[in-house]
């Protein structure tokens, strides 16, 4: 299952390839122990472990684990916590107010959600996602959230050992992921409810903290503290690695010949490309994922892991990779493209006393941010965007004004203080519709150009470039560029998310190879735990029918299903 390519571990796995498993207890102990040999392993200081250097490896059949998942943040956390065992039932005194999906519902009363039909149960939905189970799952945690209403949810939770399946969850960070380096000063944009995982309501989890929540918005603090206390109180923790780095994921195949068995690493990209399909069937079987990486040690070490796995899920986010603007001069270090650096700046105090402005880019919800951290420390501000202030798709039209009031406070400053209303710069803000960045200079001097093609030039003390964020897929054959809706173009959470099918999240282009939350397109919270549900219900579905075809046979298997 876990791989360290020393001598002692290659005869470790060696032994062990052999055993089979007549039960999830089994399979459990299993897990558990070789989760600590992970442990164990990544906690020494030993340098020296080499990484896997050869393309093919000799011997027996090593032991697999079903399933990967790279990235801790809610995803995995959700994912993880779906695979432990947990099952949603449709709650006895629970009636959903849909009817019609209520009915659907009462059908099945007695099977958990997994083991429907999702499709069914998903048709005619409609919702905040374009996937149809992350919506289905939605409304029966949150009925009618988007009407306005706080119905309580039509599901209870429960733990069903049974339906275990072994997986390892890999992440740079605590559990949490991007919620522990977001702005402490900032109120998320969904409600705490809205942020919270199945089993553990975040006000009651809050309340036994003794933490005070004034609002149904909290801090990014407040989320990232829950989804890490999340990981313990739902028994997880045996099944997460922290501080763990990806450096590369590819296909493993299995060469038959009746002399040299071996196994071959292919990319998975590049296999459609370079292999004609008859030969490919009739020469190598497809095996299982290789994921490769580093764990990072208390004293900033790097000791490398090989882990194998059936399946491999994406649940990395996209905060990886802010937007770059890809001008001239953007790589100055007074140039910023996070809020976390604008905010050390702040708290340094080197921005004190600065007479220029700091030129923010960017009309979303971050660039907004900054435009309030700024103008609550008194620092002047440039606001440059490219888009109309009328545009209907500014994401300021989709705020109610009585919930977020600051968001709508800089729209009315981006609309009544623009340079256009008043060619004079304001003493605190002034905005720049339909703007764009032409360079930065040596000298912390900007260069804007108008739609009209009129170009300006303004000094600024710090910029700050908030534009988006992408996933860094940098572990993946052209960084997962080939798995998107639009192959030639790279993976982004709105433009060009990872395709996948609707029902099992399971990459259309790759095998084995799932992928859920912003990735996907679903960037609310709310809606990745949708992803769970269906790569759960994959999974659980393939093991059933792999357990039938071994009775089938009156065989057993030769690993972990």
């Amino acid at each position: 299952m876990l791989l360290f390519l020393q001598p002692c571990h290659l005869t470790l796995f060696k032994n062990m390839s052999t055993r089979n498993y007549s039960g999830s207890e089994s399979e459990g102990q299993l897990l558990s122990s070789l989760v600590q040999h992970f442990g164990d392993n990544l906690g020494r200081k030993d340098k020296k472990m080499p990484l896997l250097e050869e393309t093919t490896l000799t011997g027996d059949p090593l032991l697999t684990v079903p399933i990967v998942i790279i990235g801790n943040g809610p995803s995995g956390i959700c994912l993880s916590y779906m695979l432990s065992g947990y099952r949603p039932y449709l709650s006895p005194e629970a009636v959903h107010p849909n009817p019609i999906l209520h009915s659907k519902l009462e059908e099945a009363r007695h099977l958990s959600i997994v083991d429907q039909d999702l499709e069914y149960l998903s048709e005619g939905l409609e919702g905040r996602s374009s996937n149809p189970v992350a919506v289905l799952f939605d409304t029966l945690l949150h009925p009618d959230a988007d009407f306005g209403y706080d119905y309580p949810p039509v599901l209870h939770w429960k733990l069903e050992q049974h339906h275990y399946i072994p997986h390892i969850v890999l992440g740079k960070g605590p559990p949490g992921g991007a919620w522990h380096t977001m702005e402490d000063s900032m109120l998320t944009i969904s409600f705490g409810d809205w942020m919270e995982l199945p089993g553990l309501k975040f006000k009651d989890w809050a309340a036994s903290k003794r933490r005070s929540i004034k609002s149904d918005r909290v801090m990014p603090e407040e989320i990232a503290c829950y989804y890490k206390q999340y990981v313990k109180v739902m028994g997880l923790q045996k099944n997460f690695r922290d501080n763990a780095y990806i450096t590369s994921v590819s296909r493993l195949y299995r060469e038959q010949d009746d002399e040299d068995e071996s196994q071959v690493s292919e990319d998975i990209s590049t296999q459609h490309l370079q292999m004609e399909k008859e030969d490919v069937q009739t020469s190598l079987i497809k095996r299982n994922w290789e994921v490769r990486g580093y764990q990072r040690t208390t004293d900033g070490s790097q000791v490398p892991f090989c882990l194998f796995a059936e399946n491999v899920a994406l649940a990395t986010g996209t905060f990886d990779s802010p937007g770059r603007l890809q001008v001239e001069g953007e790589e100055f270090p007074f140039v910023f493209h996070s809020m976390s650096d604008f905010g050390a700046a702040i708290s340094k105090g080197k921005l004190r006393g600065k007479v220029d402005p700091v030129l923010i880019v960017g009309a979303g919800l971050s660039a907004a941010d900054a435009v309030l951290c700024a103008y609550n420390n008194n620092i002047p501000v440039i606001h440059v965007f490219r888009r109309r202030v009328t545009d209907p798709s500014l994401i300021f039209k989709q705020l109610p004004k009585k919930l977020y009031p600051e968001y709508h406070k800089v729209y009315h400053m981006m609309c009544t203080q623009s340079h256009a209303v008043d060619s004079n710069l304001h003493s605190a803000y002034t905005s720049f519709p339909e703007h764009r960045v032409l360079s930065f200079k040596p000298d912390m001097k900007c260069v804007l150009q108008s739609a009209s093609g009129l170009k300006k030039i303004f000094k600024f003390s710090v910029a700050l470039v908030l534009i988006g964020s992408h996933p860094n897929l940098f572990f993946l054959k052209d960084h997962g560029q080939g798995i998107g809706h639009n192959p030639n173009q790279p993976i982004t959470c709105k433009g060009n998310p990872i395709e996948i099918d609707p029902y099992t999240y399971e990459c259309t282009k790759e095998a084995n190879l799932f992928a859920l939350g912003p990735l996907v397109g679903d960037n609310f919270v709310r809606f990745l735990k949708g992803g769970a549900l269906s790569i759960a219900r994959c999974l659980a579905t393939r093991q059933k029918m792999k357990h039938q075809l071994i009775v089938e046979r009156g065989g057993v298997g030769d690993g972990v299903p």
